[in-house]
């Protein structure tokens, strides 16, 4: 996982997120209810880090700091995820390989076990 940086969004930015808590007096006609509190809370958590670049799920308070200020794991540049990716499969390569060598060595110890076991029969 990636490592969490640390963010200030502007004053503007905190009066919107607050905003978007509030709750949202309606009369539901036709069975239709305007978003829930939570729902306008994560929509506006989400344009924040689609605007500021982090990943609006993992943001977390920074305890001793104004309410501006946060962490959250950046999002991931084209060249980054494609490293990540290239890593990935890297990784999946040689595992594969490990886990196939495991398996030819049991079926090569079962071929000669076999071999031997004809040997004494005849």
């Amino acid at each position: 996982m990636y490592p969490k940086v640390e963010y200030e969004m502007t004053e503007e930015d905190l009066k919107d997120l607050l905003a978007a808590c509030k709750p949202v007096p309606c009369m539901m006609i036709g069975g239709i209810t305007p978003a829930s509190p939570q729902e306008n809370a994560n929509r506006a958590w989400r344009e924040l880090g689609a605007k500021m670049g982090f990943d609006w799920q993992t943001v977390q308070p920074i305890p001793g700091k104004g309410t501006r200020f946060f962490t959250a794991v950046p999002l991931e540049t084209i060249e980054s995820r494609k490293e990540r990716l290239e890593r990935e499969a890297e990784e999946k390569r040689l595992a594969r390989i490990a886990d196939l060598s495991i398996e030819i060595g049991k079926l090569q110890a079962e071929l000669d076990n076999l071999k031997g076991l004809s040997k004494c029969e005849t």
